[in-house]
């Protein structure tokens, strides 16, 4: 598997454009390097597609350690703060981007919206989870994945059971008791979509969406959402993501995270250096912070699979083997069919999503 992801990866590198692949972890310049570490002041907008309760923990993290960086975030659904990013192609705003889906940073390089950059301890980073490209252009964080929130009371009271695949959620008795984030706007939305298509083909993964659309209550634009309305019990099944799903039942929600038996659609969270007339040396500083040993054993609290191994143990509730839970995920085609996937689920489905 892990093979399987660095050849996927290293061929979204040659899908942006580069042909040259250097090595790992080469130093940066010694400006570049003096630059970066002196940079203990400044001011820095910062886009991101990471959960607001765990940016709660990371970002005063690195508040602590550097105090004089005031940094503004600008956080929503990875759909958005992709659409964002390119309509402001041509007068950038944000200075970074931190936790966004690495295939939305590849259509953003694609643009040619991305600074390579090699933050501080790059050699330690996974290749698999980097653009292999020196410097590179994205470095990942960790990696999330397909989960159902399964509302244990909701389902008992309906007299139906916890489905267990994704073939159990076009079953008649689930009918109307589903929501699903629209993956025009939810990355969790766009890679459980994407998941489908690629475990079953085009036109039996089509044939399988149309229905689950007939069980589908609503299309959420938050990836989160449909979990949290689970956990509320406004549906009985959410269609969700793994961190969500095992929050929610460790504060005590009667939510079952559910890993489909068949396999689960997944994704990288990764950061980037937005390119720009003047970049802020406390950008790079920034990014430095965001793939230390304290940011990846923050993120490992939250994620069974980060970017740099850590001490910190699986969280409870996942799969005893996560990486068995990925599916074969290949990101070259999902990439260069985005759109078109998009078009036509929007052409298929998107009278059920709530309005923006």
């Amino acid at each position: 598997m892990k093979r399987l992801i660095l050849l996927t990866l290293a061929a979204l590198l040659m899908l942006a454009g580069c042909t040259t692949v250097q090595p790992v972890g080469a130093p940066m310049g010694a400006g570049e390097q003096f630059s970066a570490a002196s940079a203990t002041s400044g001011e820095i907008t910062v886009y991101t597609a990471l959960e607001d309760d765990q940016l709660s923990v990371y970002l005063p993290a690195f508040n602590e350690q550097y105090p004089n960086i005031q940094v503004n975030l600008v956080r929503d659904s990875t759909g958005i703060i992709t659409a964002r990013l390119l309509a402001e192609k041509d007068n950038p705003r944000a200075d970074v981007v931190w936790g966004l889906a690495a295939t939305s940073l590849l259509v953003a390089d694609q643009q040619g919206m991305l600074e390579p950059y090699a933050p501080a301890g790059l050699e330690r980073i996974r290749p698999e989870f980097r653009d292999p490209a020196d410097p590179p252009r994205w470095v990942g964080i960790d990696a999330y994945f397909s989960a159902f929130c399964a509302n244990t009371m909701e389902l008992e009271a309906k007299g139906v059971p916890i489905p267990t695949s994704w073939a159990d959620l076009i079953q008649p008795e689930y009918k109307g008791m589903i929501a699903m984030p629209n993956p025009a706007s939810s990355g969790t939305g766009f890679l459980s979509v994407a998941g489908i298509l690629q475990m079953m083909g085009e036109e039996e993964g089509w044939a399988y969406l149309d229905k689950l659309h007939e069980n589908i209550a609503v299309y959420t634009h938050s990836g989160s959402k449909p979990c949290r309305m689970a956990g509320a019990g406004e549906v009985a099944i959410g269609i969700s993501f793994d961190y969500r799903a095992i929050k929610q039942k460790a504060a005590g929600e009667p939510i079952e995270p559910v890993f489909p038996a068949e396999g689960s659609g997944w994704e990288l969270e990764a950061n980037a250096l937005i390119k720009k007339d003047e970049i802020s040396p406390a950008a790079k500083i920034f990014l430095d912070w965001a793939i230390s040993d304290e940011a990846m054993r923050l993120y490992a609290k939250n994620f069974p699979v980060t970017a740099v191994a850590t001490d910190v143990p699986i969280p409870e509730g996942y799969p005893e083997d996560p990486i068995a839970q990925l599916i074969k995920n290949d990101f070259v085609t999902v990439a260069m069919e985005r759109e078109r996937i998009l078009t036509q689920w929007a052409e298929r489905y998107d009278g059920k999503s709530e309005p923006r």
